[in-house]
This record gives C-alpha cells, structure tokens and sequence, in this order.
C-alpha cells in the first residue's frame, strides 16, 4: 500500500459544515477575521467529520458510499477547494485536481485558449504548454476543429475528455479524480486507464471517487467507506466494497425512508 516514512496527504479530525441555506459557508471576511465557529445554524450538518487518515506516495484510494455522503467534499477538501471548520489537511506535494466536468474551464473562451489558461494556472510555462499541446488535443479526440470553439458549446463528454486530456499531462505528484471515468465511450474510457495506469507506474498517488467497483478494484488498494458524514472504514478495497455493499443489502431489506443525512446531501456540495 504504497511507500513507509512521511505521508503525502495528511487528515487530523477533518470536518466541515454546511447549512440549510444552500452553499453557505464561512465567508472570507470571517475566515480572515477568525471569527468564531459556533453550533451553527439550525439545519446545519456535517457532510464529514473527524476524518482522520494519512495516505503514502505511490497509493491509489478509492472512495465509496452512498450518494450524500460527502466523497466529493473530502476531495474539495484534501484539493484545498473548502476550508475546514474542525481539524486539518496537509498535502506534501502538488495536486492535479479533476473535480467537475468543466475542470475549470472558461466557457467563453475556446478549447485551446482553455487548454492555455489551466495549463499555466497549474504551473505550466508556455513552452510545456506548446509540447503538450498536440497530445492533449489527441487524447481529447478535437481534431476535427472543436478545439477553436467556445467551450460553452462544448457537450459534457468533451469537456470531460478535455480535461482529463489536461490534467494528466500534468506533472504532478498527486492526482485527484471524482467520477470521470463515467463519463465517455468504450475507447475514451481505455485511454484513461491507460493513463493511469502510466501515472500510478511512475509512483504517482491518486484519489478516486467512483460508483465502479471494476474501476476501484482495478486500481485501488486502499479504500475509504464514508458513512453518515464519518470514515466508517479505512481498510483494503475489497473489504470497504464488502462492508458498503453489507450495508446496501441490509438497506434495501429494511423500510424505505430517507435518512437525515441524504436528506442533508443535497445542501450544498456534499457528495
């Protein structure tokens, strides 16, 4: 399960909230100010809380559970996207985030302008950028001209193959992907195998959040169950896929009612 010595990503009692009121989150006149983080509003919940996990250079950990139940926030999270209201993250190393399917992208501005816009918000000098260039478009499949339109017009497939076309071109050490491997056609899908595949060899460490437990058991070693807004389990893949799916079978045996936390999963971004 990866290299011993000092972790690359590090959480102690990691938990934030989120309030009824869509979204809300601590503003940044409160951050700056430290103001101080009471019981909260009422409504509010806690999509994770008191996370605590180290993961090693070389690692590739998958996320599971159910819908609502905060995988996507935990990478936001160890992404640095949210800031916590409880505990910490440190990430040793920098992060190749693929998030959301517009990756960051400017949807007025053309795929290629796109392409030159994250490449150097990610660090990437023009040069890389131009020797990069041919592949990304390659890999994203925007031959036929596409790469000079708006991205606004693009369909969520491109921008998918797009940025994950991108991302991994990256020379970062930490990759983060949720759910893209979902998304594209049968030939899509085995070019980013391929590419991970050529990452975790070169001793990359990678996050996964996927509902694919052939995508799960094919890379990852290591999974996380999340539950109820808590690290229910961190143990080997097949016995986190084991103990979610326990818990599934044991779900649909009872009566259907919706539990408070899904009900909380759609506030905000808390899957």
């Amino acid at each position: 399960m990866g290299e011993t010595g000092r972790p690359v990503i590090e959480a102690e009692g990691l938990g934030i909230r989120f309030s009824a009121n869509r979204g809300r989150r601590r503003g940044l006149r409160e951050v700056l100010l430290g103001a101080r983080r009471g019981p909260g509003p009422r409504g509010a919940f806690w999509p994770v809380r008191d996370a605590s996990f180290r993961i090693h250079r070389g690692e590739c950990v998958g996320i599971v559970g159910r819908n609502g139940t905060g995988k996507s926030t935990l990478l936001k999270l160890i992404a640095g996207v949210l800031i916590p209201d409880e505990g910490r993250v440190e990430v040793r190393g920098r992060v190749a985030p693929l998030l959301e399917l517009r990756a960051g992208f400017n949807g007025r501005l053309t795929g290629r302008e796109n392409i030159h816009l994250v490449g150097s918000l990610h660090g990437m000098g023009p040069g890389d950028i131009e020797e990069r260039f041919d592949e990304i478009v390659e890999f994203a499949d925007l031959r036929d001209g596409s790469v000079d339109t708006p991205v606004r017009h693009y369909s969520s497939g491109m921008k998918v193959r797009l940025g994950f076309a991108l991302i991994t071109r990256l020379d970062h050490p930490i990759l983060l992907v949720d759910e893209v491997l979902a998304v594209g056609d049968e030939g899509f899908r085995a070019k980013c195998y391929a590419a991970i595949d050529r990452m975790l060899a070169q001793g990359r460490t990678m996050v996964l959040v996927s509902h694919n437990e052939a995508d799960l058991r094919r890379f990852c070693s290591r999974g996380f169950y999340l539950k109820d807004g808590a690290l229910a389990l961190d143990d080997g893949i097949d016995a986190v896929l084991g103990a979610y799916q326990a818990d599934r079978r044991a779900e649909r045996a009872e009566p259907d009612e919706t539990e408070p936390a899904e009900r909380g999963g759609a506030v905000g971004d808390a899957d």
